[in-house]
């Protein structure tokens, strides 16, 4: 796609740009922002003045004192010497994101709401009102009409096993691993760190094994492999990687987030469970990151901050997303219908660590005067205020589990359409592709020619436990949509956004 043709499709309505706070707001925030070079340059400009009146006579008396007092100056350049020496060591290494890829199947793979329900009623297990049922939730889902399964739930009848289940697995993690080792030229034998996730499919040998040997990787590689952690453990994977690069010098880390369908299709009659085969698509991504210093100059990005939080210590938090069997026993993931109450107090907790990390001060400011008026005078009156994270953030990647989840967070950070587009259309042209759905959202706002060098970017997700995991990174450089082919947008993002119309939310809709 041209240039002109990214840029006439961003003068759409649907995709007009982010919303701007008011001009009020934005003098306040640039006030704030600038306070401290405000308070500085009257001092400045009087040491200025004070220094180009000095005489050579002054200057000769400064520099006798200096003499005079050499062992304590020498002692002083030491001691600034040594701290400096020491902060440089401890500090963190930068973790750069040399690119990733997203696996799109091939057209065999491509399931309609048609599709979708010729299976299940050729499946013969579900009954008349679950048939109905699934089909007011695809009808309600988000979900387009060119999302994929894997071949055994395709096939007629659907032939669920281990050996179809592997299969799935290595097509969309070699899929995903050989298109991003072709965009960055790493060799699989320089990598050195191996993250995988995969929720609900934990074969033996293990999937990141899997990739150790179809890549001949070498035998002293860090290789991890995350099971049950659900659809956040995406950034579980990212923050571990990290944490791993601070140990291993100069090295290239993998990380691989999927989701299985082929052994977690579930074939019973609890409308609870039946929710997540609606909703659940086939894909995967795959990351490479480097703490190569020299890296820096061809990464994406840089990673910024990773802030976890996990509420599985309260009872309703740790069973809204359960794996178990019905009455008839059969094998399925519950949802609740606190799901979303569950959700919405894990992203505050998040968002409440995350805050202080990433907001300007003019935001902490408001924010801390709102919490000072109720919880110090009392002024019950007075509703909290919650932070702007678009005076933070230029480009917002949430985990497209379904329609609820993108209508509350929408609301409860009072984001713009635009804002909220690339996780609606990865939903709408994915499904959910549970911890890799991130990274589609992220390719999207690249095809769309966002990205650009210095913006940031903020990727949260939701998972059973219950989680909310957030990463925030910074574009080292503008992402060229026309310089990625493999970019699983490319073929198609002219059409993009479409409108999806707005329904009843998923989550009302089971509960009926």
């Amino acid at each position: 796609m041209s240039a002109t043709d990214a840029a006439a499709q961003e003068t759409t309505p649907a995709a007009a740009g982010p919303h701007r706070p008011g001009k009020m707001k934005l003098l306040y925030h640039h006030t704030i922002s600038n306070a401290l070079y405000l308070v500085l340059a009257p001092a400045a400009a009087a040491v200025s003045l004070r220094a180009s009146r000095l005489t050579p006579a002054d200057l000769a008396a400064a520099r006798e004192r200096l003499m005079s007092n050499l062992p304590l100056a020498v002692l002083l350049l030491a001691v600034v010497t040594v701290l400096a020496t020491v902060y440089l060591m401890r500090r963190p290494r930068p973790v750069y994101l040399l690119d990733f890829a997203c696996y799109k199947p091939g057209s065999e793979h491509v399931v309609t709401r048609e599709t979708f329900m010729a299976q299940s009623a050729k499946a013969g297990v579900f009954t008349d009102d679950n048939l109905a049922f699934q089909r007011k939730i695809l009808e309600r889902s988000g979900l387009g009409q060119g999302t994929y399964f894997p071949a055994a739930v395709l096939n007629s009848p659907p032939n669920p096993c281990m050996a179809e289940a592997r299969r799935e697995a290595e097509q969309v993690m070699f899929g995903a691993i050989d298109a991003v080792l072709a965009k960055t030229g790493v060799r699989a034998r320089d990598i050195g760190v191996v993250v995988v996730n995969c929720s609900l499919f934990n074969p033996t040998p293990s999937l990141s094994a899997m990739i150790v040997n179809h890549y001949k990787l070498r035998g002293n590689v860090a290789s991890y492999n995350l099971g049950g952690m659900g659809c956040s453990a995406g950034l579980i994977s990212i923050d571990l990687a990290k944490q791993l690069l601070q140990v291993h010098r100069n090295s290239y880390a993998l990380v691989v987030s999927m989701e299985n369908i082929t052994l977690n299709w579930y074939w019973g009659n609890n409308r609870s469970m039946l929710v997540s085969n609606c909703l659940f698509r086939m894909g995967g991504a795959a990351i490479l990151l480097s703490n190569r210093g020299g890296d820096r100059r061809r990464a994406k990005y840089q990673l910024l901050h990773t802030v976890r939080t996990h509420n599985g210590a309260d009872d309703r938090a740790f069973r809204c997303v359960f794996q178990e069997e019905d009455d008839a026993g059969t094998v399925g993931v519950a949802l609740s219908k606190d799901l979303m109450a569950v959700a919405g107090e894990a992203l505050r907790t998040n968002i409440t660590t995350l805050g202080p990390l990433v907001l300007p001060m003019s935001e902490q400011i408001l924010f801390l005067a709102s919490l000072v008026a109720r919880k110090v005078f009392g002024l019950a009156g007075v509703r909290p205020y919650i932070p702007d994270f678009k005076m933070a953030f230029d480009h917002f990647c949430i985990h497209a589990g379904g329609r609820a989840v993108l209508d509350t967070i929408e609301k409860n950070l009072g984001l713009s359409a635009w804002h909220m587009e690339p996780s609606r259309m990865t939903l709408y042209r994915w499904g959910n592709t549970s911890s890799s759905s991130l990274w589609y959202e992220l390719a999207y706002a690249e095809a769309k020619g966002r990205v650009r060098r210095g913006q940031t970017a903020w990727q949260i997700a939701f998972g059973s436990g219950f989680k909310c995991n957030s990463a925030v990174w910074k574009a080292l450089r503008t992402v060229e949509p026309a310089a990625d082919e493999r970019n699983p947008w490319a073929e198609e993002i002219h059409s993009f956004p479409v409108e999806v119309p707005k329904v009843e939310t998923v989550a009302a809709a089971a509960s009926s």
